[in-house]
C-alpha cells in the first residue's frame, strides 16, 4: 500500500477530528458510514466513536451525512470503527 503525499501540520490543523456517543434518536450530527458487516443500529447505542466534524455536509443516496465516522479496514476490507479504549467527555478533540 502507497503512503498518500505528505502534508505539513498546519494541514492537520485543519481537520477538527472528534468523539462523540452514537444515540438512539439519530443524534446532533448525522454519517453515513459503511459498517453493516460488523455492527447492527442496536448493538451502537451508546458506543463512542471518532469523526471528522467540520467537512461540508455530502449527499450519500436521499441520506445527508453531516460528519466522517472514522474506520479502518479488517481482514475482509470491512470497516471497523475508532474508538478510545476508555470513555472521554464527548466533543473531545484528537490532537
Amino acid at each position: 500500500m502507497r503512503m498518500a503525499d505528505p502534508v505539513t501540520y498546519a494541514d492537520f490543523e485543519k481537520l477538527d477530528i472528534r468523539v462523540g456517543t452514537i444515540g438512539e434518536d439519530i443524534g446532533t450530527k448525522t454519517s453515513s458510514a459503511q459498517i453493516t458487516i460488523h455492527y447492527k443500529p442496536d448493538q451502537l447505542i451508546g458506543r463512542q466513536v471518532c469523526a471528522v466534524v467540520n467537512f461540508p455536509p455530502r449527499q450519500v443516496g436521499q441520506f445527508t451525512s453531516e460528519v466522517l465516522t472514522l474506520g479502518l479496514p479488517g481482514d475482509g476490507g470491512d470497516v471497523i470503527l475508532l474508538r478510545p479504549d476508555f470513555v472521554v467527555p464527548d466533543g473531545g478533540k484528537l490532537f
